[in-house]
């Protein structure tokens, strides 16, 4: 069957899909938001026009093919491609690693703020006053391709190959599609001629025929990329060997404290030892130590000791 996702895929302005134009190409331009080259063409026809959903000031030569199918993502690649270009810092530019990943921090939320429009006027100051600052290593960077401009080219070419891919898929089942409907038909014609049982029993008897060959197909769950879930597993694995081992029993480990019992957690509660305690921050509570914990810990070493007495000690001991 037809992928869901390239069925609903289509132009939030004609309403044109996937399903209905299968040769549909969608556009995007720096706003994010796609068109058809039909409504390109139509709304752009003066080479400047509004993005029909943000009213964004855009122009024609801006617009370029849609690779992804989130819009979103296109948006965010060509944003991220500007910044890196200007950006484009290596960590041997740094004196040390906190600095590296502080200029990465600074970078993230820069593409960030533009990405989602938080802070648009700022970062965009932000971005032209760097630009001014570091214009000469700016420029000598940008002889070197960064790793970072390099994987999202990867990232991109490696989407035009799954989306070739994509839709020779989707040919090959339309086409496959439209021959099993074909035999059936031809199937259902050649019952009705030679058949002499009535043209209702043998229509019905050929609809049961087509719902239980339907019924056998397993569903199958295909992600953008084409990788399939559901279709079929692997049944040949090498068989995991049993070790039966006694299950594991917890035994509470008994400290001597050389001194009195310090109290329980419940009595850490109920005997008042907690109202003078500080609570914990959220760092501590984060890192699983809570207040109680940390009374309790003071009270074992309080405690602790109390008994042992270094002259009965040495006397026990046998140094011969």
């Amino acid at each position: 069957m037809v992928d869901i996702i390239e069925q609903t895929k289509g132009c939030p302005r004609c309403k044109t899909t996937k399903y209905l134009n299968p040769s549909l190409k969608l556009m995007v331009n720096v706003c994010g938001h796609s068109l058809c080259e039909n409504c390109v063409s139509l709304l752009f026809s003066r080479q400047s026009g509004v993005c029909p959903q943000c009213n964004t000031a855009l122009r024609r030569n801006q617009f370029r093919l849609q690779h992804f199918e989130d819009a979103a993502i296109e948006k965010d690649i060509d944003i991220r491609r500007r910044i890196l270009k200007d950006f484009n810092k290596q960590e041997d530019d740094f004196d040390d690693l906190r600095e590296y990943n502080d200029y990465l921090e600074m970078v993230e939320t820069i593409i960030y703020n533009l990405v989602n429009g938080i802070n648009t006027e700022n970062t965009k100051k932000q971005v032209e006053a760097y630009r001014r600052e570091n214009k000469e290593l700016i420029s000598k960077n940008r002889t070197k391709y960064s790793r970072d401009i390099t994987e999202l080219n990867f990232l991109v070419e490696q989407e035009k190959v799954e989306e070739v891919e994509r839709n020779q898929r989707l040919a090959e089942i339309e086409i496959s599609e439209k021959n099993t409907k074909k035999k059936s038909k031809e199937a259902l014609l050649n019952e009705l001629t030679y058949s002499k049982m009535p043209a209702s029993q043998v229509i019905s008897s050929h609809m049961a025929r087509i719902e239980s060959e339907k019924a056998v197909k397993k569903p199958v769950t295909q992600f953008s990329t084409g990788a399939k879930l559901g279709g079929g597993f692997q049944t040949d694995f090498m068989p995991i060997t049993q070790v039966k081992e006694p299950l594991y029993v917890y035994e509470q480990e008994e400290v001597d404290f050389l001194g009195p019992a310090p109290p329980d957690p419940e009595e850490i509660e109920t005997e008042g030892f907690m109202e003078n305690v500080r609570s914990a921050t959220p760092t501590s509570l984060a890192g699983g130590y809570t207040h109680r914990l940390a009374c309790q810990r003071a009270l074992q070493e309080a405690f602790s000791g109390l008994f042992f007495f270094p002259a009965k000690f040495m006397d026990a001991m046998d140094f011969s």
